[in-house]
């Protein structure tokens, strides 16, 4: 009889209500902000927020090791697990996911009795927050269903493959930082009080539009949604700082799609440190390429 395990990392934004039902395990990034030190989620998301805007530093994450997972793999098959599934953050923006395999081959290596006993199953999620988590929540609710290992697998990788997540972000601080915006177009916008639209699709990031000031930021969004999304899909939104915006995000896509979103995620630590924590968005699957 099968027994399976989920584990993902903090960039996967699942609400603790969601970890909790489902028992996922969540391993979370060390993040340093100046000369203090923590994991993400160890401070309430509100307070990282202050925090990270009223310092003078931006915060920085590190990577998970393969120590971590080996540690992680073998407590997990000591209780009796026959399939891990490991979702990782999007492997072409962090070397989490090969550190995730060099984790496993090392958990291999020292416990050889594991093989054939316990199946490790890593998935690239290939993006972040609810794009990364929302199909996670979706696999943990099959697999409580009775659905097998491989259908998961099959479930979780076709899942990724159209998924894309777009966000407008209010402040260019934070994505001037991560590189998502050049410092010559930040400062532009700036000054035009421009607010660029992102797409994180396969791991792969790009400004599809932008719009002039904070007000045009949520109408944009919803009409991408409406032009994309695979009709009568589950979607999600995503929010920072600011409740109000992803409220009428949800409210302006309801109107249009005739139905709410199935959850809502709030960007933690580590996505936080890339897009700012003044940003809304929405995850889908697409219909177009």
């Amino acid at each position: 009889m099968q027994k399976i395990k989920f584990i993902v990392d903090s960039a996967s934004d699942i609400p603790q209500e969601y970890l909790e039902k489902y028992d996922i395990d969540m391993m979370c990034f060390p993040i340093t902000l100046g000369d203090r030190a923590f994991n993400d989620r160890d401070i309430p998301n509100h307070e990282y927020y202050d925090l990270i805007m009223s310092a003078d530093d931006l915060p920085h994450h590190s990577q998970l090791t393969q120590f971590a997972y080996a540690d992680n793999f073998r407590k997990y098959y000591t209780q009796g697990y026959t399939d891990i599934f490991y979702i990782s953050i999007a492997s072409k923006g962090s070397n989490t996911y090969n550190s995730s395999i060099m984790g496993r081959d090392m958990f291999y290596e020292s416990d050889p009795d594991a093989k054939g006993k316990v199946n490790i199953r890593i998935v690239d999620s290939g993006n972040y927050s609810g794009a990364y988590g929302f199909p996670v929540v979706r696999a943990a609710m099959k697999a409580e269903s009775g659905a097998s290992a491989d259908e998961i697998e099959g479930m979780l990788n076709e899942w990724y493959s159209d998924t894309e997540v777009h966000f407008g972000v209010f402040s260019l601080e934070f994505v001037k930082k991560s590189g998502r915006v050049s410092t010559a177009a930040a400062f532009v916008g700036e000054m035009l009080g421009l607010r660029p639209l992102i797409m994180i699709k396969h791991g792969v990031s790009s400004t599809l539009a932008k719009v002039r000031g904070d007000k045009a930021v949520v109408p944009k969004l919803a009409s991408i949604v409406t032009d994309r999304i695979v009709p009568q899909s589950p979607y999600v939104v995503i929010q920072g700082y600011d409740q109000e915006y992803a409220d009428q995000l949800e409210k302006e896509l309801t109107s249009q799609l005739g139905y709410p979103p199935e959850m809502r995620f709030q960007v933690g630590g580590v996505i936080a440190a890339n897009s700012g924590p003044k940003m809304v968005g929405v995850s889908f699957r697409s219909a177009k390429e």
